[in-house]
Order: C-alpha cells, then structure tokens, then sequence
C-alpha cells in the first residue's frame, strides 16, 4: 500500500501543477472560441494560405485546431470543399501543430522554453505545407469524407453563459487529465521501485540510441509517443524531476515529441477525412527523428567549440 500512496501522491500533484497551466488557458481559448476573434484571425491569415497550396477559407480550422484542439480543427475541414490535396496538407499542418496553447505551456513546464517549442511546431507545419505542395502534383479530386457529423457550437446568448461555458470545459478538462495522470503515476511509482523501468529502458533502447540520447529518457519517449503531450505531460514533469535526464537530452525528447506524440490517436482521429494516413504517420516520424538528429549533431559542434575556446582561453592565462 506504500507505494499506492506514493504513486497517489504524486499523481495528485502532478496533476495540480499541470492544472494550474490548462485551466486558465482552456478557459480563455473556450470564451474567445463564442467571439468574433477565432474568425478575425483566419481572415488575417487568409492572404498567406496561397503560399502552401490552400484557399483562404483553410485558415479557419488551422486556427481552430491550433488555438482549440484537432477535434474542431477537423470539424471545421468537414464542412468545407476540398481536394485531397489540400486535406491532406491541413492533415499534416494540424498533426506538428495543435492545441498549441495547452500543449506548448505543459511541455515548457520540463525548462525547455516556449519560444523554442512554439518555433519548431509552426515551422514544421509551414516547411512541410509548402514541401508538399510544392513536390506533389496528384491530389486534385475532391476529398470524400467518412460517416461523421461536425457538431456545431452552441450558441450562447450571455458573457455568463459563454463564462460558464469555458469554466465547465476547463474543468472537465482536468478531470479527464486527473483520470489519465493519478492511475499513470500509480503504475509508474511501481515499476520503478520493483526496477521495471530498467526493463522498459533496455525495450527502448534501439530507439534512444537513434535520438542519441540516454536510456533514462525511455519512459518519456513512451508516454509522449502513447497518450500524448498533455495527457502524458505528468510522465515528462517527473522524469525531470527524478531520473536526471540531462538539459540536451530533456531539450532533444521534447523536441522529438512535439514533431511526434499520441502517434495512435492522432493518426487515426484523421481517417473521417478520407486520406491517406500511413503517409501522414511517415511523415510524422521521419520528420520527427530527423530533426532530432540534425539538433543533437548541432548541439555537439556546438559544445565542442566551446571547450576548445574554454582550454584556449585558460592557456592563454
């Protein structure tokens, strides 16, 4: 039973502190989705879809997915005619980045700044739009979608309404975090103190030792790449916190799993829009391992130069 009130305890907290990051800003994002503002910004950004491929009106599910989450994201492309060309660029877009306020604060929470996650998630769905479009001449029949409704919001007639709104939906939110996190952290305080991490590790092995990192970053990888960045966020905070991952592999892993997290869920949740999506996991996971490659290989020239002008600068003394 000790290690159950650990685990509880852990959770517990873990779930308060990532509470306090995803209440206010579920809130938030929920009023300004009853507002004229979700749709001020698509018009805004409307001129600049021409550049990756897409018509003017894409932009209002690439904000909705990026400031709400994908679930509105691909409810907006349900309602709009489109070839398979352009879902499947949104598809791409919207897999690097979503819900990209929640998402970015919690995995900022590890010390890896925001700007630096925010940098590599916009960029990738940018970069990737505009390679797609620009290497991909097939596409030009119109997207077939599967069997699924777009629920429409509804619609609220009082600022207390639209508050209450937001407030029930922050809050659900982190109940149906605390469901995930509490159980998680429970099962993860027993397999480390019956050592069955160190069995987990060696599994990840082949995978760590491709990102060039430390075998204590496995429990990461897998939460992130299984339930994702907000639900598995708890699993990240407390790897942090007590399996020593150095600054470059915590900078490397969280880099890797914002390009590539919830591979499951968030490749399946596109299936209704009727594309391809073993090209939309490929993508995801080359881009992903690839990109982590060309950081770390930095990262060591980097430091690298650095002791070299360190043991020049103590000769000269």
């Amino acid at each position: 039973m000790g290690v159950v009130k650990r685990g509880l305890r852990v959770g517990l907290e873990t779930t308060w502190t990532l509470g306090k990051i995803i209440f206010p800003i579920t809130l938030i994002v929920t009023i300004l989705g009853h507002t004229p503002a979700l749709d001020w910004i698509a018009r805004m950004l409307a001129p600049v879809m021409g550049w990756i491929g897409l018509p003017g009106e894409a932009a209002i599910p690439l904000v909705l997915g990026n400031i709400l989450n994908l679930y509105a994201g691909i409810g907006a492309i349900l309602t709009m005619d489109l070839t398979v060309k352009e879902v499947f660029i949104l598809a791409v877009m919207l897999s690097f980045s979503h819900n990209l306020l929640v998402e970015s604060a919690v995995a900022a929470k590890v010390g890896v700044r925001m700007s630096v996650i925010l940098a590599v998630r916009i960029g990738l769905a940018l970069i990737s739009a505009f390679v797609i479009n620009l290497f991909w001449q097939g596409g030009q029949e119109m997207a077939q979608y599967g069997f699924v409704s777009a629920a429409q919001q509804p619609e609220l007639n009082s600022w207390l309404a639209i508050g209450w709104d937001g407030v029930t939906s922050a809050a659900l939110g982190i109940f149906q975090l605390a469901l995930i996190v509490i159980p998680l952290m429970v099962v993860i305080q027993v397999m480390k103190e019956r050592n069955w991490i160190k069995i987990m590790s060696k599994a990840m092995r082949p995978l760590t030792k491709l990102l060039r990192v430390q075998e204590n970053t496995s429990t990461t990888l897998v939460s992130g790449l299984t339930i994702g960045l907000a639900f598995g966020a708890g699993v990240i905070i407390q790897a942090a916190k007590e399996d020593g991952i150095s600054k470059k592999d915590m900078y490397l892993i969280v880099i890797f799993l914002v390009a590539c997290h919830a591979v499951v869920e968030d490749t399946l949740i596109f299936i209704p829009l009727g594309i391809p999506v073993w090209p939309l996991l490929i993508i995801r996971i080359l881009t992903a391992i690839l990109l982590t490659l060309a950081i770390s290989v930095i990262w060591d020239r980097v430091e690298k130069k650095q002791k070299l002008e360190r043991k020049e600068t103590s000769y000269e003394y």
